[in-house]
């Protein structure tokens, strides 16, 4: 993994200047992508499990960046571990 690259703390998504979300006053924000955040607002009002179900439909653009594809079992899993760490799941 690239030393200091940064992920979408609500999809898990890596994140780069071009994806960022915006905060309430157009300003980019650092912690979610603009396919999470938006203007200062979550896209979807979820929950992690829908997060995660929603996810796992990107596995083949994931596994394009994977050394062993991984199954939709797989990359749930994997998300269902990885997910709880991230500041939007985080209790």
């Amino acid at each position: 993994m690239e030393q200091g690259q940064k992920f979408c703390q609500s999809c898990g998504m890596p994140l780069t200047e071009e994806i960022l979300g915006t905060d309430a006053d157009g300003s980019k924000n650092e912690d979610y992508c603009m396919f999470c955040y938006k203007d200062g607002q979550f896209l979807q009002d979820c929950t992690m499990d829908e997060m995660i179900e929603h996810c796992s439909q990107f596995v083949d653009e994931v596994n394009k960046q994977m050394p062993k594809p991984m199954t939709k079992d797989e990359y749930k899993q994997m998300m269902k571990e990885y997910f709880p760490m991230l500041k939007r799941w985080k209790k």
